[in-house]
């Protein structure tokens, strides 16, 4: 017979009212929680109890609840999306948590995500790197060539696949001491570069996100692999050494 086991857990939250304010821990205690619950769902049950409270409800990000979207972005226990490995904090379930344990949970740190609220950040640096050239440009007017006829070596199509899995969460950036952004670009730039779809614009490309990603501000890679590890879809930094290779190699034929 399955018996669902309960957790009693003591959280310490960071509470930040904007990016303009000082923020700082506060203590919350909560019973009765299902190690069977995800780690989203016991801070849904938190702010259930601080609403009939009267008390502000802890602010945090979330879409999917999936593992696709990325906007669950929270530093859990000094990891990026917690002690579990491969998969973002909406996949995170509590028992890999402990009864009596205590539960440190800050937003992701980095200058170029400053803080919206409490466990929200402003990551729209990202979209501002993927719209600096993080695409392909088509014209759609008229008849247009079938993707699927242009042939793809499967090596090429595999490499391109595994990059294109980045969720864009920020879990590389959070992780790493430098603030980097590189895995991300990198993976942005590669299942781009490896296609024959994208090779046209590919030099115009790297440039353009590099450029992009050094103006927000994001630290240097420093080859530590924290990103890596804690990235939720497993992004290799072979992406990142593809994306240094595609700007050498477009920087000097400028």
């Amino acid at each position: 017979m399955n018996i669902k086991k309960k957790l009693n857990l003591t959280l310490k939250i960071w509470r930040q009212k904007n990016s303009k304010t000082k923020g700082r821990f506060d203590i919350y205690k909560i019973s009765e929680v299902s190690t069977e619950s995800s780690f989203l769902e016991m801070l849904d049950m938190l702010n259930a109890n601080l609403i009939a409270e009267n008390l502000e409800p802890i602010a945090f990000d979330h879409d999917c609840r999936e593992g696709i979207c990325g906007m669950c972005s929270l530093f859990i226990n000094g990891r990026a999306h917690g002690p579990d490995t491969g998969i973002a904090t909406c996949q995170l379930h509590m028992r890999m948590f402990s009864d009596g344990q205590t539960i440190v949970i800050e937003p992701f740190r980095s200058t170029a995500f400053p803080v919206i609220k409490d466990l929200m950040v402003d990551r729209s640096s990202f979209d501002r790197i993927m719209a600096a050239g993080g695409f392909i440009s088509i014209n759609t007017s008229g008849n247009t060539l079938d993707a699927n006829s242009i042939p793809v070596d499967k090596d090429d199509a595999d490499k391109a696949m595994d990059a294109a899995a980045c969720i864009s969460c920020g879990a590389c950036v959070a992780s790493c001491p430098n603030g980097a952004a590189m895995l991300f670009v990198g993976a942005k730039v590669s299942h781009l570069a490896l296609l024959p779809q994208g090779k046209v614009e590919a030099k115009r490309r790297v440039l353009n996100m590099v450029k992009a990603m050094d103006d927000e501000g994001f630290g240097n890679c420093s080859v530590i692999g924290a990103c890596e590890v804690e990235c939720p879809k497993h992004i290799s930094l072979d992406n990142i050494a593809r994306m240094n290779r595609e700007y050498m190699s477009a920087f000097l034929d400028k």
